[in-house]
């Protein structure tokens, strides 16, 4: 007898549901159940997409910074060439006349001395 009842217990509190999932003879139909899951798993996977695409524009923003950067470095870079190369034109001047070279050893030796006795109280 006692076992009659847990078995009405049961079946009231697990009525309509089986063991794969909900009864077709519920409220709603098989097809029924089908389309609305569907629905979940497209608004689902519309918010994936959704996410990419914010994601790939992000990518996008940071490539295009990334790139004027290394632009504005090159045009840099090229501007530090001609900087470079003008000075070493003109060093080149001076070692070729012999009262230029005089006057850059004075200087460069003014220079050493300088940074020795900076160094020595310091």
């Amino acid at each position: 007898m006692n076992s009659r009842r847990e078995r009405n217990a049961r079946a009231a509190l697990f009525d309509g549901i089986e063991e794969g999932g909900i009864r077709a003879s519920s409220s709603y139909s098989s097809h029924e159940i089908d389309e609305q899951e569907n629905e979940k798993e497209i608004d689902g996977l519309q918010d994936r997409v959704n996410l990419l695409k914010r994601l790939s524009g992000d990518i996008h923003e940071e490539v295009d910074n990334h790139n004027r950067m290394l632009d504005r470095m090159g045009n840099d870079m090229d501007a530090s060439r001609g900087i470079l190369a003008g000075t070493v034109d003109k060093f080149k001047m001076v070692f070729e006349t012999k009262s230029s070279r005089r006057m850059f050893t004075l200087v460069a030796s003014f220079v050493v001395i300088f940074l020795v006795v900076y160094y020595l109280t310091k």
